[in-house]
This record gives C-alpha cells, structure tokens and sequence, in this order.
C-alpha cells in the first residue's frame, strides 16, 4: 500500500511543470499539450556527470531522452551546463530562446552543484515567474526543485564533487516546490529500496515529502 503523503495537494507553481518520477512518464498525451508556440527545448543531463560515469551508457540514455521528445513535438537540443560555468549571462541569453527546459536524472547533487557554476538555479528562479515556460524533468531533475536535498544522501553519493570551482556538496534545493520528491517508490528500480529508507527518514525528520511510482506524474499548468 502507498503511504499517505505529508502534505495536501495545493501547489502553486508560475511556469508550467511536469514532473516525472522516471524518463517522460505515463502522460505523454499531457505533456503534448503542455508544448509552448516556441517548442525548442534545452535538454540538461549534468545529473549523469556523476563520478565514475560510463560515458557510452550515458551517451545512449541522452539520445532516448531526446529523441522521444523530438517525436512528441519538441525541438530539442542539449544543454550541456558545463560549457557555462562563470558564464551566467551567456547561459541566460541562451536559454531565452527555449519554450522548455528538460533535466534528467542522475545525482541529484551533481547536478545542483552544476546548477550552481553555470548560475542557472538563478536563471530558473526567474524562469519560475514566466506563466508561457515549461520545465520538465525526472527523477533528480525534480529533487533539486526540493528546499533541501538532505534525505536525498541515502540514495545519491553527495560527497561527489566531479567539477572544477568546486568542492562541497550544496544542500540547498531551489524551494521551486516545498516538499522532498521521493520517485522510484515501490518500482521496479535498482533504487526503490533506498528509495523506501528515504522515506522513513523524511519522517523521522519531519520533512514534507511526496512519493511517486515510476510512470507517475505530477503535472501544473
């Protein structure tokens, strides 16, 4: 049986959001609907720049990403946040020209932390304002939009620091949605048992959480 969540269902989002416990989901027809006039999308992978990445493996789950986007109706290209680093301004000029953003899973503090160099949690925060934008993500691309990625240690390495400029971990999330995104629950994922630990630490903490079974959704328009 699927716990009960800590929190009532009374989100407020500014941009659009689909938020995906693994890849596109069980709502692609929604998702559809989702796509802005400007259907070109950034596609960020930086969560997979994890230490110790197969690069052929990562190379191949970038292409499926893209390509299954590419056939729902999205120009996609990707984003690859560490040619940005100490670029913000370049970053932001960038990223004005995309109708959507879409970020992969991976580490979900490898992943703040490339954030954090090329500025774009900056860049999203104001994103966040924008009624006409998307922002679509999984798994760690959803966690990071968390007040805080401390639960997230049980199942991500978050003392890894694979980038240049920096080298502690960032435990602040971006507060874009006000509860621990917990996905893989109860899935079949190599990470559902960790995921389950999390869980329970979320409420030995005290901390607001959601779960989500891969091909779950939570969507805002």
């Amino acid at each position: 049986m699927k716990p009960k969540d800590n929190l009532e269902l009374w989100y407020i989002f500014y941009m659009k959001m689909y938020l995906s416990a693994y890849e596109l989901g069980n709502e692609t027809e929604k998702l559809k609907a989702l796509i802005p006039e400007n259907n070109k999308v950034g596609y960020i992978f930086n969560a997979l720049d994890f230490t110790g990445t197969d690069p052929e493996r990562k190379a191949k789950r970038v292409k499926k990403n893209m390509d299954e986007l590419n056939e729902l109706g999205f120009d996609c290209v990707d984003l690859d946040l560490k040619k940005y680093y100490g670029k913000a301004s370049e970053l932001k000029k960038l990223v004005g020209a995309f109708g959507t953003i879409w970020v992969s899973g991976g580490n979900t503090f490898v992943l703040r932390q490339a954030f954090k160099l090329s500025g774009f949690d900056n860049i999203l925060l104001d994103l966040n304002k924008q009624e006409n934008f998307l922002y679509g993500a999984y798994s760690a691309g959803v966690c990071v939009l968390s007040p805080t990625l401390d639960a997230y240690k049980i199942v991500d390495d978050a003392t890894d620091t694979p980038f240049e400029g920096i080298d502690e971990t960032v435990w602040e999330g971006l507060s874009i949605i006000d509860y621990t995104f917990l996905p893989h629950y109860d899935s079949d994922h190599p990470e559902s048992d960790l995921v389950g630990k999390t869980l329970e630490y979320c409420k030995e903490q005290g901390l607001r959480y959601k779960t989500l079974r891969d091909g779950e959704v939570i969507i805002s328009e």
